[in-house]
């Protein structure tokens, strides 16, 4: 049962960060042809974060216990994005940020958990 439960977190988990890296490849083009301006872009990758976790939720997410399943995923999802990017950025920052970022994937993360447990899967 737990090793189930790790096995589904960990897998929509990695899903969520490779979500994440290709939203950012891809607003990063579209950043360079487009100039779009500087205070779009850390609500926009709040938005490609979100998402992330809720496609990473919606594969891998099955069973019971969806909000508990949901949570550990947005956490572990943030948590291992801010590790990625902060290695890439060298410049390993805690703050209001990274606390807000958590909240946010906790609570995205629990509401795709539920939904993801109780949707029907063909």
């Amino acid at each position: 049962m737990i090793k189930d439960i790790i096995l589904q977190v960990g897998k929509a988990a990695c899903a969520a960060v490779v979500f994440t890296l290709l939203y950012t490849l891809i607003f990063a083009g579209i950043i360079t042809l487009f100039g779009v301006p500087t205070s779009a872009i850390r609500i926009t990758n709040q938005v490609f974060k979100v998402l992330s976790i809720a496609f990473g939720g919606l594969l891998f997410l099955r069973g019971e216990r969806g909000l508990f399943k949901g949570v550990a995923l947005g956490l572990s999802a943030v948590i291992q994005e801010w590790l990625l990017f902060s290695t890439i950025a060298c410049s390993f920052d805690f703050g209001w940020t990274l606390l807000l970022e958590l909240v946010i994937g906790a609570f995205a993360g629990g509401i795709v958990g539920i939904i993801a447990v109780n949707v029907k899967k063909a």
